[in-house]
This record gives structure tokens, C-alpha cells and sequence, in this order.
């Protein structure tokens, strides 16, 4: 028996049954042999009145936009296919992001204070042979998902909100003048229907009309108890060479029954690439040297593991009236990411404005609603870098060229401050601090640069040109656009909504929410 099914056997369940699943799924994804099933349709007939003003589904991000609503007095349905219950693995966020919930009165301080699982400082990052990096409140803090949405699932009920468990979405089709969605033995009039399904939303997968994402990220992991005393944390750190054509990634922190550490890599989807299971087997053989610990030392409390698609088309802006993708299901999220929660919370204030005016005007049309999803270059920007930590199938780099790449830009955001290295951690790209890392980068290792060039390819160059300009453009537009405030008071709604949302565009757009 190899060390993966040796090791997750002495959990409960069937853990290894549940990997095996996860990897027929992924085979599937690269293989591209399923085509996505019909489950959006359109009707001409009109509804006449709708029983609810939204239909949420999917609720372990959608409570987030669900809370916001109920509280405000709209009649919100949120449709979960099981229990609506947090996992037991924390959530890892920088403190100043829970002040959104403060913000928007979701949580009180003493009930944040509640949520607050574990916390540590400093984080490192690191790379074969080279200097670490030491930061502070970074990705710092493990919220407990079991609290939050036992919270905010007490808050959505008693504002008015009604849940619906082991509802699980089926279709919804559309009319002129609202929907209806049909899910579990339950049918719902609804005037706007929000995707919070995640990644593999049937309703993305037929927007997407079944293609492949461009990238991936698989990752594994596991919390154990047994480790020596270590209250500090890993944010990205590599100590191996490239290896199966992948560049291994390490992530670790204290959680509050043990240890978590990860093993990630950015890979395309080509078929017969790594799977989940030889990922794992990697990671157990690995880990000892990593954390200078012995695998019999450890005790096992749960394993993690799943893998997150990415698409150069995002956010994805849906193609029908009425209906609206958030969270992971309109990939927000940069494709160096996998942490749905933190891109969630960055854009909450944002979305349940927009999504609050949009029903306060009627305009619910697929163009105003597409407002609420809009391109963001310093999103489109990090797709180059994605795939310089990456290699494709049969290309031949040396293999210490991609943690020489990241020592090197790593070491000049450090020595830019904190101000260049801390938002791109928290996956803010803002164009004056990648400008100057870029210079820098360049001056002082123009070797590294023009080896990373046939890496990535001259038409991803190309198109990240396009995506960086756009990211200088969105950062001057920005300031402009708050100058002319005090006149939008005396706009139409409409007017008014046309203007937050193209603000808003280029104050994420830009990366100017990290200051707020």
C-alpha cells in the first residue's frame, strides 16, 4: 500500500473514496467528454407578480449576499442542496477584510471576535537557496465557517429570509418579466436569480458551453497534530526544483486543532497530467523534510484536497436576463487564488449595492447586470504570472528557473515595502507597484526576464500588454471618476446606477478598494 491510502485510512470515512471521485471529475474536466446539460431556458410568456425579489443559490457564500438582503427588506430565497453548514477547516483572512461585516452590519465586533478561530504572525515566503521574506497580518486569521454561518444563518432566518435544505437547483426559465426556478420538489416566481454554486454551477457550465479552463490549481493537504511548537506560517514557500513538469508550492499556518499544510501547483488541462492522488503521495513524502517532522510523529486530524479551474473569460458575464453569477461561480477571484471566501468578502459591499439598486429599478436585463460583473485588468494582468509558475506538458525549462524567477521579484518587493509586497499577497495588483517591480526586476536581472519570455509565449505577452495598459488606464480613471461625485446626485436613478457601477469598475479594476 503506498503512503496516500495508508495515511487517509486512519481518518474517518472514506476519505480515499472521496479523492478517487475528485480525480475521476478532474479527468473528466481535462478530457472534455461531458456537454453541459440545458438547465437555463427561455419563455416569452410573462409571469404577472413574483413571490420572491431573489432566489439565492447555493449557500455557503450566498448567506453573505442572502444576509445583506434579508436585512434589507427583499424577499430572499437561499436554496442549499444540503445542510447549510460551514466545514471544519478555518477560512484564512487579513483582519482589516472582516471589517466589511462591521461595515455593512452583518456582525457585531464581539461576534467577529467569535468567529476568530486561530491567528498567527509572522508568514513566510521562501525559495530554494534564496533569503526568506518575513510579513505580518497577512492571510493571518482562520475564521470558523461552522460559526459564521451559524451566525448568519440565525441573522437571514430572523430578517425575514427563508432557507431551503436539501433544495437543490434544478433549472430556471426565464420570462420577460421574472423566473421561475425549479429546485428539489420546490418551484420559486423569482424577479432575479443568483448563482453561488461555485465553480461547477450547472448554470456556468452551460454559460461556458463546457470549455475547458485554461488553468488549473490542484491542491492537497492535511491538519495533524504533532508538530514542534511553531507559531509562524507559510504563505508561499518552495524548497524543490520543478519536478512532473509542475512547481510544487507549500502553504502552512496554525489552526486550532493542529497544523495545516498544503502542497499546490498551477498546471494547464492537458489529459494524463498529475492527479490528486500522486499529488498527495508527493506531499506526505515531501512533508517531513518540509517541516522537519516525521511522519510517524503526526497524528492525521482531517485531509483537504480539490483542485480550481480558471478561465481567462472572467468574471464571466452571464447571457441571460434575470440571472446573475457571484463568488467562485463568476470567477473573481485572480487565477493565482483559490480562496473564494477572501474574493467574496472584497467584492460583498460592492455587489450588494448593485445588486439592491438593480431590483430597486427594475433593471435586471443581462447589459445592467453585467455591470455588476465587470472586466478587471488587475485581475486579467496575473494571468501571465500564473503562467510563469507554470509549465506546459512538453516544454523544457531548467528546473530551478521558476523559483529563481520568484526569488528575484519577491526580493524587489521587499526592498519596495510594504505598500508593493502586501496587496499583491492579498492578490491586489495596482499599477504603480507593479510598474516599479517590473523596472526593478528587470534592471537587475535581465537574464531572468528574457528566459521567462519563450516560457509564457509571445501571444500571452501579448495580451498581458493589453491587460497592463488597461490597469494604468483604470488607475487614472479612478480618481477622475470620484471627482464628479457631488453631481451625480442630480442624475436619474438609472443615471446613478450606470455611474457607481462604472466606478466601481475601475476602483477594483485599479486595485483602489485596498485602500479603503
Amino acid at each position: 500500500m503506498s503512503l496516500t491510502p495508508e495515511i487517509l485510512a486512519q481518518l474517518p470515512g472514506d476519505i480515499l473514496g472521496n479523492l478517487r471521485q475528485a480525480d475521476r471529475l478532474l479527468t473528466s474536466l481535462r478530457e472534455n467528454t461531458t456537454s453541459p446539460t440545458i438547465v437555463i431556458t427561455e419563455n416569452n410568456q410573462t409571469l404577472g407578480n413574483c413571490d420572491w425579489d431573489v432566489v439565492l443559490c447555493g449557500g455557503t457564500l450566498g448567506i453573505l449576499i442572502g444576509s445583506i438582503l434579508a436585512k434589507n427588506n427583499w424577499r430572499v430565497a437561499l436554496l442549499e442542496r444540503g445542510i447549510l453548514r460551514g466545514r471544519d477547516q478555518e477560512w484564512n483572512i487579513s483582519r482589516k477584510e472582516l471589517e466589511v461585516f462591521l461595515e455593512l452590519e452583518l456582525l457585531t465586533e464581539v461576534e467577529i471576535t467569535q468567529i476568530i478561530a486561530s491567528e498567527y504572525n509572522p508568514a513566510r515566503i521562501g525559495f530554494l537557496n534564496s533569503p526568506e521574506i518575513w510579513v505580518r497580518d497577512v492571510l493571518n486569521i482562520g475564521v470558523d465557517p461552522v460559526k459564521l454561518l451559524d451566525i448568519l444563518k440565525s441573522k437571514f432566518i430572523t430578517a425575514g429570509g427563508k432557507l431551503f435544505e436539501k433544495t437543490a437547483f434544478v433549472s430556471g426559465e426565464i420570462h420577460p418579466d421574472g423566473l421561475i426556478v425549479k429546485a428539489g420538489e420546490n418551484t420559486f416566481k423569482t424577479r432575479l436569480l443568483i448563482d453561488a454554486m461555485g465553480h461547477f454551477s450547472p448554470i456556468v457550465k452551460q454559460a461556458r458551453n463546457g470549455k475547458k479552463p485554461d488553468a488549473l490549481c490542484l491542491v492537497v493537504g492535511t491538519c495533524a497534530q504533532g508538530f514542534s511548537e511553531n507559531k509562524t506560517g507559510d504563505l508561499f514557500y518552495s524548497f524543490t526544483p520543478l519536478q512532473k513538469q509542475c512547481q510544487y508550492f507549500w502553504e502552512a499556518f496554525p489552526a486550532r486543532d493542529g497544523r495545516t499544510t498544503y502542497l499546490f501547483t498551477y498546471i494547464d488541462a492537458t489529459p494524463n497530467r498529475l492527479t490528486l492522488e500522486e499529488l498527495f503521495t508527493d506531499y506526505f513524502q515531501l512533508l517531513p523534510e518540509y517541516q522537519q517532522v516525521k511522519l510517524e510523529q503526526l497524528k492525521f486530524v482531517r485531509a483537504l484536497f480539490g483542485f480550481f479551474p480558471s478561465y481567462r473569460q472572467s468574471p464571466l458575464q452571464l447571457p441571460w436576463h434575470r440571472v446573475l453569477a457571484v463568488g467562485d461561480s463568476s470567477g473573481s477571484q485572480s487565477p493565482l487564488s483559490f480562496g473564494g471566501f477572501g474574493a467574496m468578502l472584497r467584492h460583498l459591499k460592492r455587489l450588494a449595492n448593485g445588486i439592491q439598486a438593480a431590483l430597486e429599478n427594475d433593471i435586471l436585463n443581462r447589459h445592467n447586470l453585467a455591470l455588476l460583473q465587470p472586466y478587471q485588468p488587475n485581475i486579467a494582468v496575473t494571468w501571465m504570472f500564473q503562467r510563469a509558475m507554470s509549465v506546459g506538458v512538453n516544454q523544457k525549462i531548467e528546473p530551478q528557473q521558476i523559483n529563481l524567477l520568484l526569488s528575484n521579484v519577491f526580493q524587489v518587493m521587499e526592498q519596495l515595502g510594504e505598500p508593493v509586497l502586501k496587496p499583491f499577497l492579498q492578490d491586489v495588483i495596482q499599477f504603480w507597484g507593479l510598474f516599479k517591480t517590473l523596472g526593478e526586476t528587470g534592471r537587475k536581472n535581465p537574464g531572468i526576464v528574457f528566459k521567462i519570455l519563450p516560457q509564457v509565449g509571445v501571444v500571452t505577452l501579448l495580451e498581458w500588454l493589453r491587460h497592463y495598459v488597461n490597469l494604468a488606464v483604470y488607475s487614472g480613471l479612478y480618481p477622475l471618476g470620484r471627482s464628479l461625485e457631488p453631481w451625480v446626485k442630480n442624475l436619474s436613478p438609472l443615471q446613478q446606477y450606470y455611474y457607481y457601477r462604472l466606478l466601481e469598475a475601475w476602483k477594483y479594476g485599479s486595485g483602489g478598494d485596498y485602500f479603503d
